[in-house]
């Protein structure tokens, strides 16, 4: 933990803001994350299969909604941050608001709409301002998000007692809060585009164009899916045996914790030893791995023996996770070559949302299929094939080190904003 606040106060200001907003950000997300797909299920009585739809919908719209890192590329990085937290508010206070499908539909887009303002945004926005040390930037940044995990649901545990409702109106003021403090904190910076005559299509066909950038993205979609379970299929496992909400706060424990502890660590042991594509490779194949223990027979006794098999498996997930993520983003940033790298983390954020579309319908799909047959390790054998295929290929892409740069190269200068 020391020697992650040393890196934090190494970065310079703009760095250290955008910190701190992901922490924000992702305590008003895991503050009603955790609780929504029960409370879809539970609460208002939503087939599961139609929760899965739900839930995709968010990833979805997410990644299909390409246009906000082109946006950022053009218009500038801080006004995409504030607009995506301003409209995730508002998908938030929806599902306070309605328990209708239509609606609460139309907040799963909006809450994805406004990722898709935010997060390449906020992505660019640090691969420019930190591009000489961009490894240990997202790996910090990672360490914030993992915070925010820890203190998102801590946070939701009092407030659940009070209602569904209360969590979600909690997260919008928390989302408000942080688009006021961007707009009179966050220092203003255009991206190489700004001005550009070029039509906006262009910067989409540049990033289409690029075969070992899609190549990339497209064999990382299932460390997403992978990883979205966490939110999905194991807070529904844990309801099936605990029959309450306690572990599930627990899962989130778990991976805060361990990303609190191990997370700079364990990026700067695996520089040491690996090439990027071989800790992507191997992060891959940890989160694969993780749903073993769901796949073997069930534990008898307490409630917390049985619920151990699933924070087993959520703690090689996060493990997967912190040594997959900073070298990701390090990889989009090298590969968009300092060009149009908003529309790039865009174009991921697609790809990655049918990652995550795909992986909660097949684990949605799985799960109902293994209530009628009764055979219960059918989710977690899907969800390990799928992660085991997936850094096959991704080990295929990397081969003869394309995605090992000798240093990831800069991006373009960034354009101080007036």
């Amino acid at each position: 933990m020391i020697s992650t606040l040393r890196q934090f106060r190494s970065f310079g200001r703009p760095a250290q803001i955008l910190f701190i907003n992901e922490i924000g950000v992702t305590i008003a997300l895991l503050m009603l994350a955790p609780y929504l797909a029960d409370h879809l299920v539970h609460g208002i009585g939503v087939a599961v299969w139609l929760v899965g739809i739900v839930m995709s919908l968010r990833h979805f719209s997410e990644g299909l909604f390409v246009i906000g890192g082109t946006l950022a590329d053009r218009i500038g990085y801080k006004p995409m941050i504030i607009a995506g937290c301003l409209l995730k508010s508002g998908g938030c206070a929806m599902f306070a608001a309605f328990t209708s499908l239509p609606w609460l539909i139309a907040a799963s887009v909006i809450t994805g709409i406004s990722s898709a303002l935010f997060i390449p945004a906020n992505r660019a926005y640090l691969a420019h301002e930190e591009s000489e040390r961009i490894v240990d930037a997202f790996a910090v940044f990672s360490v914030c998000r993992r915070l925010g995990v820890l203190l998102g649901p801590l946070l939701g545990i009092p407030l659940v007692h009070f209602g569904f409702r209360m969590v979600s109106l909690t997260s919008v003021a928390i989302l408000l809060a942080l688009a006021v403090a961007q707009w009179r904190l966050l220092p203003a910076i255009t991206g190489p585009e700004t001005g550009s005559s070029r039509p906006i299509w262009a910067d989409w066909r540049e990033a289409l164009s690029n075969r070992p950038f899609l190549a990339f993205a497209a064999t990382m979609f299932a460390s997403y899916a992978l990883h979205f379970q966490i939110t999905f299929g194991l807070p529904l496992e844990i309801r099936r045996i605990s029959g309450g909400h306690a572990g599930m706060t627990a899962l989130f424990v778990i991976s805060a914790v361990l990303g609190l502890a191990l997370q700079v660590r364990l990026i700067t042991w695996c520089e040491k030893f690996w090439t990027p594509g071989q800790a992507m490779v191997r992060g891959l194949i940890v989160m694969s791995l993780a749903f073993i223990p769901l796949m073997l027979p069930p534990l008898h006794g307490s409630t917390v023996i049985r619920l151990l098999p699933i924070l087993v498996c959520a703690a090689a997930l996060s493990i997967g996770s912190m040594m997959l993520h900073p070298f990701e983003m390090a990889t989009i940033a090298n590969l968009s070559e300092g060009r149009v790298i908003g529309t790039y983390y865009s174009v991921n954020n697609l790809l990655s949302g049918f990652g995550g579309v795909f992986g909660n319908l097949v684990s949605a799909a799985a799960i109902s299929l293994s209530h009628s047959t009764g055979i219960a390790s059918l989710p977690w054998l899907v969800l390990l094939l799928l992660g085991l295929s997936s850094a096959a290929c991704l080990r295929l892409v990397d081969r003869g080190g394309r995605l090992t740069p000798g240093r990831l190269r800069p991006p373009q200068e960034a354009v101080a904003a007036p």
